[in-house]
């Protein structure tokens, strides 16, 4: 939409309230709330913030920082009417000159994006995110349902049926909703779409259900691993790479019907997944569900259809063929998980990096000398061996840039030296009593 358009539509949904929203290097959905009189100087780029204090963007002495909306995220956010209709405008983050931030996410997401349409691509991508749903804000569950499940034993359904609702009355379409694995643990799944309407789209989609989960008197949480003994939380990315002939992941010669450009795709994920597990994963709980035994990808590798490996191919052809990358957490900020992603795939398409055969076979029951005989690496173990990977790897560090690489790094290497300084409850369980 122009300019003109989104005041007329805020002029006749009788908008009192605009949130310019933006995402800080960790992920974080971060806003300023105008009155709707102030509409029309935001979408000029005039509204001014301190980014001095948000996470990872600049230091005291450098900090007016400007939010420039993007008319085509418009929405009304679901509330009650008497409150007031409030609406909210996603943002990316510019200089006093108004060139992009380096630390703004959403630009590094398009300066990638804008690297695949100068090698003659667009991509699309289908986002799966899972969340759990708790009585409150303690670990527990609304629920004891298992894999699609409905009510009496999904007492999250209303909840999630409300949170579709609820997206589908911003303009988001919803492809399928289902109960998940594990207890209180619920999936809504997005259509196809471009990746940066994607990022916005999963960034709405926490917000609108922690909303609507906690008018149901329950909270939503996208933490990884909540729960020690059951499956945690995935964000399965599916990504397709088009052209003017259409999906090029797919050639009906090739055996299988998976194009040379899909399997170059594929080796370039593959040779940078260590490194971009750091953004895709990045909470130190992250690693509690990358191990084996709950259907979480644990290995680098890939496969036909097999949901054990970190890629596969799902079985659909012709414009349906996708690559599915299995790995990512919903805890990781989308724009720069799609960003390290797509860059890794897009450096498989130029270096043509050697990739392996397919795995048939579930990896998770090979001892570790079959999978030293196939080849088959782990994914890092813990945050600490991810960080190290991605400063050791120079293509998804470029898909950052510098300045978000550095912040992300340095915030995250913080964090990980605050956990291991900490005495857990599982420590002093095992061995106050014994020593």
């Amino acid at each position: 939409m122009t300019k003109d358009e989104v005041l007329e539509q805020a002029r006749a949904l009788h908008v009192d309230v605009v949130r310019l929203q933006f995402t800080d290097i960790l992920g974080i959905v971060k806003n300023v709330d105008i009155p709707v009189k102030s509409l029309g100087m935001a979408l000029d780029g005039r509204m001014m913030f301190d980014g001095s204090s948000i996470e990872g963007f600049v230091r005291i002495e450098e900090s007016d920082m400007y939010l420039l909306p993007d008319p085509s995220t418009f929405a009304v956010l679901p509330g009650r009417a008497q409150a007031g209709v409030t609406a909210r405008l996603m943002c990316d983050i510019v200089n006093p000159d108004g060139s992009p931030f380096a630390g703004c996410p959403r630009s590094a997401l398009k300066r990638v994006l804008a690297e695949a349409r100068d090698l003659g691509f667009s991509i699309t991508v289908a986002p799966e995110p899972e969340f759990f749903l708790f009585e409150g804000t303690e670990a527990r569950t609304t629920d004891e349902a298992g894999y699609f499940d409905l009510s009496p034993s999904d007492l999250g359904e209303d909840a999630r049926r409300d949170i579709v609702l609820a997206m589908e009355s911003m303009g988001y379409a919803i492809e399928a909703t289902h109960h998940e694995v594990s207890p209180g643990q619920h999936e809504i799944d997005f259509p196809y779409t471009d990746p940066l309407y994607c990022a916005d789209t999963l960034m709405t989609f926490r917000v609108v259900a922690r909303l609507v989960a906690r008018q149901h008197g329950f909270h939503a949480t996208f933490m990884p691993k909540p729960l020690a003994g059951v499956n945690g939380s995935g964000l399965h990315l599916h990504q397709r790479l088009m052209s003017d002939q259409g999906n090029v992941f797919y050639d009906a010669k090739q055996p299988n019907g998976v194009s040379r450009t899909a399997l170059r795709y594929i080796s370039g994920l593959m040779a940078h997944a260590r490194a971009f597990t750091a953004i895709t994963n990045p909470l130190i709980n992250s690693y509690k569900r990358l191990v084996p035994g709950y259907e979480a990808p644990v290995y680098i590798a890939w496969s036909m259809g097999n949901r054990s490996p970190m890629v596969r191919v799902p079985r659909g052809r012709g414009m349906e063929t996708a690559i599915e990358v299995r790995s990512p957490d919903p805890s990781c900020n989308p724009y720069l998980g799609l960003a390290a992603t797509i860059k890794s795939g897009l450096d498989g398409l130029k270096h043509r990096y050697e990739l392996s055969a397919p795995i048939s076979r579930n990896i998770y029951r090979m001892n570790d000398a079959e999978r030293r005989e196939l080849g088959i690496e782990r994914l890092p173990e813990d945050l600490e061996e991810a960080l190290d990977a991605l400063e050791g790897d120079r293509v998804v560090w470029d898909a950052l840039g510098d300045h978000i690489a550095q912040r992300f790094i340095e915030a995250k290497r913080l964090e990980w030296d605050v956990y291991r300084h900490e005495v857990h409850q599982w420590e002093l369980d095992q061995y106050l009593r014994m020593y």
